[in-house]
């Protein structure tokens, strides 16, 4: 099983990952990198969230774990 804090960590580094990602495709949809940003933003903040909660609800579940 997994710490908690590698979750996190690892929530962090691919939600940091998508957030640049974001950005440039808010800024390519809409010509502003402040409104692609604030979208990245929204997105990023969601989605950590619902990943975090995610990894731990599966760190919980031994189906189809070796050992």
């Amino acid at each position: 099983m997994e710490t908690r804090r590698r979750s996190v960590v690892k929530a962090v580094v691919w939600n940091l990952m998508g957030l640049v990602m974001m950005t440039l495709v808010g800024l390519i949809a809409t010509g502003s990198a402040a409104v692609g940003g604030g979208l990245a933003l929204v997105n990023t903040a969601i989605g950590l969230t619902l990943y975090v909660i995610y990894e731990r609800v599966w760190a919980g579940i031994s189906w189809g774990r070796n050992g």
